[in-house]
């Protein structure tokens, strides 16, 4: 059983916590009273950042401190949204949100993961009709074998997962994001993910 702290309790923040309490996890969701997050963090091994890409960076800055030496498992995308509430672009275009994290908070160990899909795929990947793909990207290769447990408890397949190295890869993970309003308008909100097959 790991402690585990969600940062964010909207779709993904509450999908995310609810599988990884089922999975025999220790979980603590922060919401938004003043605090929360940082006496969530605190106490929490792993910490989930689920809050919106685009304020996410002060959000986590903020609690620096707290995320000293722990693993950050981020699974947000920094976007522009268009009129439509959907993304038309990326807030750190040759960058990413792995990235500035980790830059702005470099005793903590950051991995990317699950940003390319619909939220209902991060907890039933099995659920599609092909196999989809979970990518890490992160500069320890210690916390990425942690969450590549985690991603294993909430039914990722070990051959579903890929290991593409440093966190400077999120930059292309997070980038797939800009399939997402073309997927939606073509096929609706239906749950999809990028995948790589062989």
């Amino acid at each position: 059983m790991t402690k585990i702290a969600v940062l964010g309790n909207g779709r993904v923040g509450g999908s995310l916590s609810a599988a990884l309490t089922r999975a025999g996890h220790e979980v603590t969701v922060a919401d938004s009273a003043p605090g929360a997050a940082a006496d969530a963090a605190r106490t929490a091994q792993i910490i989930i950042n689920a809050t919106p890409g685009a304020s996410s960076l002060k959000r986590l800055v903020d609690l620096r401190e707290e995320l000293q030496g722990k693993i950050l498992v981020d699974v947000s995308n920094a976007t522009v949204d268009g009129p439509d509430g959907l993304p038309a672009g990326l807030l750190y275009p040759g960058s990413s949100l792995g990235r500035q994290l980790q830059d702005a908070l470099p005793g903590t160990r950051v991995v990317k993961t699950l940003n390319t899909m619909l939220y209902t795929v991060m907890t039933a990947p099995g659920a599609l009709d092909q196999s989809p793909t979970a990518f890490l990207s992160g500069e320890d290769p210690g916390a990425k074998q942690v969450v590549h447990g985690l991603l294993e408890d909430l039914g990722w397949h070990r051959d579903w997962i890929t290991d593409l190295g440093g966190i400077d890869t999120a930059q292309a993970t997070e980038a797939a994001v800009l399939f997402v309003p073309h997927v939606i308008r073509s096929s609706g909100f239906s749950p999809f993910a990028v995948s790589i097959t062989r």
